[in-house]
């Protein structure tokens, strides 16, 4: 026995000094190679400080499809268009790559402009009625200037303006039916992104340590785990049942990433779907839930498109709403996101958003606060642009036949969209697409010949990446490779916004489908 443990102890100790070699000759290696990056950089005219070499390589290898190399080239073709209309086969590019509403022709709602105006430029409301801006907007503007001490341009508190959470409080009181809110648990952040990886910061403790995303995902999840290190867990929608997120599946997740070593720390739900666009009932979510509980993990409940629900018989259904209904609404730690980037507003540029937690307690959420202090505040702009979405016109007010005239052209024009674009893509050789239940996005499936598919891994790319790449070229629509999102292994989807104008939504789709049908003739056998 003796001899055994001496044996036993001599062999991890010689374990140790080849593991201890290796790991040397790796840094070796890798200190050689910011070595020679530096240097080149300094021949080449720049400091060899920083490098792609020496630099934090989670950044390095982060991706984030939305905004990649497609896009890159999107904007050096829309330069080359301006500068010569004869020099491609299109007169435009068309952004559908990203929901960002403004961009395709969406207009600003008044009221929240006004407001905003009368915020950046207070003696605006000295000459209001003269230049057509109703009493009820000056109030408001009054009221939001006292709550940031006079100016916009000051720091506002870490969490927001308490005037600001105030409104969120009352909308989420009344979305839920009357459910109380307490303005403590709102943080008012950058778009809903901050929000989204303030909390994936505080999750995460260790390199072990996973976050359960659905796949497909808004590459925002992939990115910021990249980013923070840590491991996500993937868990499949059905494609074949609507993109439905069933318990099973998030059993069969979370009980494979345990056995590979992964401590599962949270959960994050899209709800309406990016890219999918699916909406969950209550029933399902209640699900969720009660998994959520069995498994000891933090609810992200990303809800930015709840007002962007199209199809007969769905609608938006909150977390917070669901988890207060449960037998012990306390036991599950529930984040959710809004921003004013998506629903009607489309106001991507003003950066407003909200994180709302539940059931976090007190110590932490005063962790969270100092987390948010880092930054200072949200934009105040941002807040402000927040304020007005949730807070909108009452019945009886100046602002409010204006504001509910141009709320319902944008839903109705969203709406007509979403049916035009999914039976657009449905008369393309080998493309399904699903009814576009919600969000701002379809997701067809797409076939792909066998000969298109060889000649893609030839050059290194993802199918999918390089029919998008040809459509660009050839038709001048940027759409985003179902790769980016996450997809079962052996399918190829794409992502188009369904945000091109309703007088333009025509030609986008006769190019997608005159560039698809050449495509299926040079590549099908």
């Amino acid at each position: 026995q003796s001899g055994l443990q001496s044996e036993t102890s001599s062999s991890r100790k010689e374990l140790r000094s080849k593991e201890t070699k290796a790991l040397f000759v790796v840094h070796e290696s890798t200190m050689a190679g910011i070595a020679r990056a530096a240097v080149a950089a300094r021949r080449a005219g720049y400091s060899g400080a920083l490098t792609v070499e020496s630099m934090n390589q989670n950044l390095r290898t982060m991706e984030y499809a939305v905004r990649g190399p497609l896009v890159t080239l999107a904007n050096t073709l829309k330069n080359e268009v301006k500068a010569d209309p004869q020099k491609h086969p299109f007169c435009q590019v068309t952004m559908c790559n990203i929901g960002n509403p403004h961009q395709l022709g969406q207009v600003p709602l008044t009221f929240p402009r006004q407001v905003l105006a009368c915020c950046v430029y207070p003696d605006l409301r000295n000459h209001a009625a003269a230049v057509g801006i109703p009493e009820d907007v000056v109030e408001r503007a009054t009221v939001l200037l006292e709550s940031a001490e006079g100016s916009i341009g000051s720091y506002s508190d870490s969490k927001g303006l308490l005037a600001v959470r105030e409104s969120i409080c009352r909308f989420l009181s009344e979305r839920d039916g009357g459910l109380e809110c307490e303005p403590d648990n709102i943080f008012c952040t950058d778009g809903a992104s901050t929000g989204v990886k303030g909390i994936l910061s505080m999750v995460i403790s260790d390199p072990s340590d996973g976050v359960m995303i659905p796949i497909p995902q808004y590459p925002l999840y992939t990115a910021a785990l990249q980013q923070f290190e840590a491991k996500d867990i993937p868990y499949y929608l059905d494609e074949s049942n609507g993109w439905s997120l069933s318990v099973e599946e998030l059993n069969r997740a979370v009980k494979q990433a345990i056995e590979e070593g992964v401590n599962p720390r949270a959960l994050v739900v899209i709800n309406p779907g990016n890219p999918t666009g699916q909406c969950l009932d209550a029933e399902n979510i209640r699900d969720v839930l009660d998994f959520a509980r069995e498994q000891n993990l933090v609810v992200l409940a990303d809800e930015v498109y709840q007002t962007n629900v199209y199809a007969d018989g769905k609608e938006f259904t909150s977390f917070r709403k669901v988890n207060s209904m449960m037998d012990d609404p306390t036991e599950v730690l529930v984040a959710s996101l809004h921003s004013t980037s998506k629903g009607f507003y489309g106001e991507c540029g003003l950066r407003g958003g909200y994180l709302e937690v539940m059931n976090m307690e007190p110590e932490t959420k005063n962790q969270l606060y100092k987390l948010m202090s880092v930054s200072l505040c949200s934009n105040v702009v941002g807040q402000i642009t927040m304020e007005a979405m949730v807070n909108p016109p009452r019945e009886g007010s100046p602002s409010y036949d204006t504001y509910i005239a141009e709320r319902d052209a944008i839903r109705g024009a969203l709406s007509r969209r979403a049916s035009a674009i999914r039976e657009g893509l449905r008369e393309m050789e080998g493309v399904t697409c699903n009814e576009v239940e919600g969000a701002l996005y379809a997701f067809p499936s797409i076939t792909l010949p066998s000969k298109f598919v060889e000649e893609a891994m030839k050059r290194g790319v993802a199918p999918d990446a390089l029919y998008a790449e040809k459509m660009l070229l050839a038709a001048g629509v940027c759409i985003v490779p179902g790769s980016g999102f996450g997809q079962v292994e052996g399918t190829y989807h794409f992502r188009t916004t369904i945000l091109p104008a309703e007088d333009q939504m025509p030609q986008v789709l006769k190019a997608m489908q005159e560039f698809h049908s050449k495509f299926w003739t040079q590549y099908s056998n």
